[in-house]
């Protein structure tokens, strides 16, 4: 198909850790708007080898982090548009042309996702609690979301040129709140927040350990 009759060019980046159970039933439902980039953030399974199989690009940071993996990612981006999500099956990769549009039109400068679980201990009380206080701190200065933006859409070269330095957890966190700062318009979306897929673990809400050192880094940022 004509790549203009599918719609506007997008890069789909997926930090990605021992995530192959997930990606399997993940990259076949990606839109085909989307060129997916997995970037293999220190992997021990088959993450690489079902990428690939899948027709993804991968891209490999030794440099272990979520906001390393998710940078070399933008980089090794070429598309105009880009989009952020979870590799782990908890996202639907179907409500990502929702967030792309607005960004199309030059409605907003980025489209945030805002989790809505599908189920009970979906999200579990430890991770909603970190969360919710680092979107507490943000929102006293007037940043106007409610999550801290699991999925995100944006123009590449605007991000690029954002200059987010944080490449552990903080990343997100210090993205938002430059975003607000240099005036971006904004926009919140629901999506759907679904269990990650089977045989795979969380590094963020899969223990309170891996929450209380998210919030960690969250809060490194928020004190900057």
């Amino acid at each position: 198909m004509d790549s203009s009759a599918r719609g506007p060019a997008c890069d789909l980046v997926l930090p990605c850790r021992d995530e192959g159970p997930a990606l399997r039933a993940l990259l076949p439902e990606v839109p085909e708007t989307f060129r997916v980039i997995v970037v293999d953030n220190g992997s021990t399974d088959d993450t690489v080898a079902v990428a690939l199989a899948h027709g993804a690009s991968v891209v490999h940071e030794p440099v272990p982090g979520y906001g390393a993996a998710v940078h070399a990612g933008i980089e090794a981006a070429t598309a105009p548009y880009v989009a952020v999500m979870d590799g782990d099956g908890s996202f639907d990769p179907h409500e990502l042309p929702r967030l792309l549009a607005p960004i199309v039109a030059g409605e907003l400068d980025l489209a945030l996702g805002r989790r809505r679980p599908v189920a009970r201990g979906v999200w579990p009380w430890h991770a909603r609690l970190g969360n919710g206080l680092a979107v507490r701190i943000l929102r006293r200065s007037g940043f106007p979301a409610h999550d801290v933006a699991p999925v995100r859409v944006c123009r590449r070269a605007d991000l690029l040129a954002l200059g987010v330095a944080d490449r552990r957890f903080g990343y997100p966190v210090e993205l938002l709140r430059k975003a607000h700062g240099a005036g971006w318009r904004l926009g919140e979306y629901d999506v759907t927040y679904r269990p990650r897929a089977a045989g795979t673990r969380s590094k963020v809400s899969g223990s309170l350990r891996g929450t209380v050192r998210t919030a960690r880094d969250f809060w490194k940022v928020l004190a900057a």
